[in-house]
Parts: structure tokens; sequence; C-alpha cells
């Protein structure tokens, strides 16, 4: 078994491609044919693999998912860190804080499309940490 952990730093909302770096992941693990875990360790931000190719596609997941949790909501009691403290929260929920994905040939055997993404929910730039781990 292989594990690391790698830090990001986020911009502020918004979804982060971070496919390129796991995969360099994957390629120090020297394991051919597995399974690569990564797991984010917060409440406010999520992982998401979507399609990497057509930004719009990530534009209508961010509108839509504000829709679900909308900032401002005044049955929210959580909100000691701002206005977009519960609502991350509850972004974060209905959404992934680990993913497994596939590994072939030693690479990240991910669709055409496909993308790993930090999906940040809070406003304001954020270091995320991401727990690595790839196994036969």
């Amino acid at each position: 078994m292989f594990g690391e952990t790698i830090t990001f730093e986020t911009p502020g909302r918004g979804l982060h491609e971070i496919t390129d770096p796991i995969a360099q992941a994957v390629k120090r693990a020297d394991i051919e044919t597995g399974v690569c875990s990564v797991f984010i360790r917060h409440t406010s931000a999520s992982l998401i693999i979507t399609e990497n190719a057509d930004p719009s596609a990530r534009n209508d997941l961010q509108r839509w998912i504000q829709t679900l949790a909308p900032e401002g909501d005044t049955a929210y009691t959580h909100n000691s860190e701002g206005p977009d403290d519960m609502p991350s929260h509850l972004r974060a929920a209905i959404t992934k804080t680990s993913e497994h994905l596939p590994v072939t040939d030693g690479v990240l055997d991910l669709g055409q499309w496909q993308g790993l993404f930090i999906f940040e929910h809070r406003s304001a730039p954020h270091q995320r940490s991401i727990s690595v781990r790839v196994w036969e």
C-alpha cells in the first residue's frame, strides 16, 4: 500500500481540478493494477468526478447546488463563520468526501472527459488536505 497527503490551496468557491497531482501520486505508488482512494479532510468542501472539457457543465453544477443550499436562509442557526458556513456544510453533505478510482497499467483509469475536482463550497480561499491511498 502507498499513502500520502497532498495539500491544495483553493482560491474560493468553485470546482478546482486536482486530477494531475493525484495521477502523479499514483505514479509514485508504482502499482500496476489497483485502486486509488482519495479523501478530503474537511466538512465544507468535497470531491467530485465530473466533466473536465466544457466549463459550462461545471458552471451549471455550481448554480444547481447553490439553489439546493442557498446562502442567507434564515432557518440556518449555524453561521459562526459567516453566511456561507452552513450552506457549505450542506453542500458537502450531499456530495462526497471520498472517491475510489481504478488504476490500470500504473495510471488512473478515468474516462475521456472525466476529471477529479475539489468542490470548494466556501467563498474565501482555503487550504485543503487530501489523503491518497493506492493499493493492489
